[in-house]
Order: structure tokens, then C-alpha cells, then sequence
């Protein structure tokens, strides 16, 4: 939140000696905002969503499957490994489906709870969430960070600064070696690191990726938020007077002002006033600065870290919680109740959505589960595009990827057929080590007279031994 003591200011314009109107800028300076920490029900969802993210991203490439890294990227042998699944640059699709089920997961909870995502879940949120944790432990809560900051530089002063940005610069380090380590082998990565024989490459990304996390979460926080993220422009696009957003009950609310703790409800009431105390709390707890009670605004992040504080102060002045709460526009101008409004979630765009991100991702699922484990590219032999051989047999040279997608050493048998009499000539059986690929030369040999000349489609069947097989389409050329 902003402080309280420093308000935003109007920078003028230097005027022209002869120009007496007044002219003012139409940008203004920023206050820091110093969020005040908070506890409460949707504060201890966050922090689980922060520790289950940040366990599987730290943890991930630790893991080990069939005597390799269980989760590895890696770009120079083009090859991604997930667990038991091996995908190659062919299966490009799957990153496309899982793109798609992403972005309709995002549009589908928009409509139904508003940016659930950007409160919970998104890395800026998360790493901003651990870097003001560090940032309280050194420097202590709001009022203590502003009066830490206002004061003169000192020993302790810079004492304290030099181990928060110690701590930032340590999370952020191992950020960027964690994400490199889903493209090089980590415990390879860490080896180096050891050594200090890390590649340049390497180099580069871990510092890369390190300072983006600083800078972000330690220093833009919500700047990122407000002004380099696209999704808070677009979001209007999914909203509906019936999706679920932080909001605050102005019926209840207005007018706002103190009161003492012992007076009733009818005698605040009777002086206009109603259950808003004009604390501040749900502005100095937010993270991108914002009064709630003004509406919804585009900065906020549904982070609900006002309904928490809100609810405590309700606490305390035994009012009814719930003052700023998850509430759709038509709950709260129509009075309706929970149920009502959940009953309303069934809307044709949410319907839509569902329907939408279903049936992709029963495709994405269900060709992962039916794919068959290898691939096999053909290629013509451009060295030898149609020859006449022995007998007066016909001969197309081509060269086959067979690509083993399973973590096991496999045996395939090669077959050709679409003209009569057609055959391998050289040798029909194909070895390939778990997880890796061989160029196969294959000559293909037609009887004389089978076909006219000219282009024939063909087709070779390549079958696994355990009887999954594969059939990919070339052409054999005849020549006059």
C-alpha cells in the first residue's frame, strides 16, 4: 500500500515565459507500497498453493526414472522426457493441446471466480509472496519498513538492506539454476557449478533467469501486475455481472467512520454509519495498493488478502463477517445467497468453456494414451533417385528414422507394399537403443514391367515386435 505519509505528487510542466496557463502533467510519481502482512483462511490457501508449486519446481528435477533425469528437456537431442513418456520435435501437437487446455482452464475460471490465478498460482504472485516473507523477517512489518526507510542511512540500516538483498539474490540464484536444470541434467549442472566450470550458455541463463525473479518479485512486484501483464487488460472480455469477484457489500458498508467497539448497532446506525469502520487495513494489506471499496479495478488480483483482514476486524467489533467477500455484481445488487449464486455458475459461456476444454483435452489424453511408441521418418536417397538393377529389376534407395519412444531397446521388421512383387532388398530388421533413433538405409526393389513409369505411391509398414506397427507413405519412380 501506499504510505499514508506520501502522497502521490503532480509533477508540473515547465512553462514558456510568455504562456500564463497552467498546465499539469498527466503522470504522477508512486508511493512504495509497503503490504502489511495478514492471516487468514485465503492467506493459509495461498501459502499452500506457494509450497505445493515451489515443492514440485524445486523438486522436479531431482527426480529420477529409468536411470535418467525423470523431467528433462533436452534440446540437443531433441528429445523430451516426462516421466515414462518420450516425446520428439514430431510431437509438437501435444505441446499445442496442452497450450490450448491452458488457456481455456485460464478463460473457464475467469468467468467463474475472476483471476484466481493471478492470486494464487501465477510465479510473479508466488515469488512476490516469498520475497516480502524474507523482506518482513529482516525488516519487520509495514510500519517497521516505513520507518526503516525513512530513517537515515546507519550500520544497522545498511546491515539489514545488505541481508534482504542477500536473500533475494540467493532465492533468485537458485530459481535460474532449478530452470536450467529441466534443459542440462541437473545433477550435471550442479557439478559444474561445483567446479565452476559451468558452460557460457548455462552461465547466461542462470543469471538471466536469476535477476528476472530479483527484479520482478523484489523490486516491479506489482508494476508487473499493472502494467507488463496483458491478462489484467483482457479480463474484462471474460467477466459477467454473475462471475465470483472480491467484492465489497457498499449497502452494508456506507457511510464509513469510527465508532467505539461497545456501541450497538442502532446507535451507529442512526448516525449513518455503517459496518465500515474507515480503518484503511483492507488498502494497506493489498498487494498492488488499491481501496477495494471504490469497486472492482483492473489491478486487483483476487488475491482476497482484504477479506482476511476485513474478517478480523469484523472479529473484533462482533459484526457479521463477510464485509468484503466473494460476490457476484447481481448477488450483490439483487440480495441473492450463496446458493443462488453458485446456481447462476451454469451460464452458456462457462457451458461453452467446459465443453470446449473437455473435449480437447479427451483428444490430448486420449492420443497420448493410443500413440504408438516410435516414429519413423522416410526419406528418398537423393543420391539415388531410380536405378535399373540385376534382372531388370527396378531400385528406389530411401532412408527411414526409426525413432524409439520407449525406454526399453526395440527390434522392428520392415515391409513394403502398393505394387505387386515389391520387396526390401537389403535387410528388413531394425534394431534401436531405448530412447534413440537410426538412420536406416533401405533399398526397395519392383519386378520389370510391374508398374508404368512415372511416381506410384507406396507405403512401408514398420512393426514392433510386440505388434504395435506404423505405416508412413513414399513414392516409387519408374523411370522411361
Amino acid at each position: 500500500m501506499k504510505q499514508d505519509a506520501q502522497p502521490s505528487k503532480v509533477i508540473p510542466i515547465a512553462l514558456a515565459q510568455d504562456d500564463s496557463s497552467d498546465l499539469t502533467s498527466l503522470y504522477q510519481t508512486e508511493g512504495k507500497i509497503y503490504p502489511r502482512s495478514v492471516s487468514g483462511w485465503f492467506s493459509h490457501w495461498r501459502w499452500a498453493l506457494v509450497w505445493a508449486t515451489q515443492l514440485v519446481f524445486y523438486g522436479l528435477p531431482w527426480l529420477s526414472e529409468h536411470g535418467r533425469q525423470a523431467v528433462l528437456f533436452d534440446l540437443s537431442a531433441r528429445r523430451f522426457y516426462i516421466f515414462d513418456l518420450v516425446l520428439y520435435p514430431q510431437d509438437l501437437i501435444y505441446l499445442t493441446g496442452l497450450l490450448i487446455i491452458s488457456a481455456l482452464s485460464l478463460f473457464l475460471f475467469t468467468a467463474v471466480a475472476g483471476r484466481l490465478w493471478c492470486g494464487y498460482a501465477c510465479p510473479q504472485t508466488v515469488y512476490t509472496e516469498i520475497f516480502l516473507w524474507i523482506e518482513r523477517q529482516v525488516e519487520g512489518d509495514r510500519p517497521q519498513r516505513i520507518k526503516l526507510d525513512q530513517g537515515p542511512m546507519s550500520a544497522g540500516k545498511f546491515a539489514r538492506k545488505a541481508c534482504k538483498h542477500g536473500l533475494w539474490v540467493a532465492v533468485g540464484m537458485w530459481t535460474g539454476f532449478t530452470f536450467v536444470g529441466y534443459f542440462t541434467p541437473i545433477q550435471e549442472l550442479a557439478q559444474e557449478v561445483a567446479r565452476l566450470q559451468l558452460g557460457p550458455w548455462e552461465t547466461f541463463w542462470v543469471l538471466f533467469y536469476g535477476f528476472a525473479t530479483y527484479g520482478n518479485a523484489g523490486w516491479m512486484r506489482e508494476q508487473v501486475c499493472k502494467y507488463m501483464c496483458p491478462y489484467a487488460r483482457f479480463q474484462s472480455a471474460m467477466f459477467d455481472r454473475d462471475t465470483l469477484i472480491v467484492s465489497y457489500d457498499q449497502g452494508r458498508g456506507e457511510g464509513r467512520g469510527a465508532r467505539a467497539r461497545s456501541e450497538s448497532a442502532a446507535a451507529y446506525r442512526a448516525r449513518g454509519l455503517g459496518d465500515c469502520i474507515d480503518c484503511g487495513l483492507c488498502v494497506q494489506v493489498c498487494p498492488t495498493g488499491i481501496d477495494i471499496r471504490k469497486g472492482l479495478q483492473y489491478e486487483c488480483i483476487s488475491c482476497s488478502a482484504c477479506i482476511d483482514v476485513c474478517n478480523t476486524v469484523m472479529d473484533k467489533m462482533h459484526y457479521p463477517r463477510g464485509l468484503i467477500r466473494y460476490s457476484t455484481p447481481n448477488g450483490l445488487a439483487q440480495g441473492l445467497s450463496v446458493a443462488q449464486m453458485w446456481r447462476r455458475v451454469v451460464r452458456p459461456r462457462v457451458l461453452i468453456y467446459s465443453t470446449v476444454l473437455l473435449a480437447v483435452t479427451s483428444a490430448v489424453l486420449g492420443s497420448l494414451l493410443l500413440r504408438t511408441p516410435f516414429k519413423v521418418d522416410v526419406v528418398r536417397d537423393r543420391g539415388s533417385i531410380a536405378r535399373r538393377v540385376d534382372a531388370g529389376r527396378i531400385e528406389n534407395v530411401y532412408r527411414l528414422q526409426v525413432m524409439n519412444a520407449s525406454e526399453h531397446r526395440q527390434s522392428y521388421t520392415l515391409q513394403v507394399e502398393g505394387i505387386e512383387g515389391l520387396q526390401i532388398a537389403s535387410s528388413d530388421k531394425v534394431e534401436v537403443a531405448a530412447a534413440g533413433s537410426l538412420w536406416v538405409p533401405v533399398r526397395v526393389q519392383m519386378p520389370p514391367a510391374a508398374a508404368a513409369a512415372g511416381s506410384h505411391p507406396i507405403r512401408f509398414r514398420i512393426v514392433q515386435d510386440d505388434g504395435h506397427e506404423l505405416l508412413e507413405k513414399a513414392v516409387f519412380l519408374v523411370p522411361r
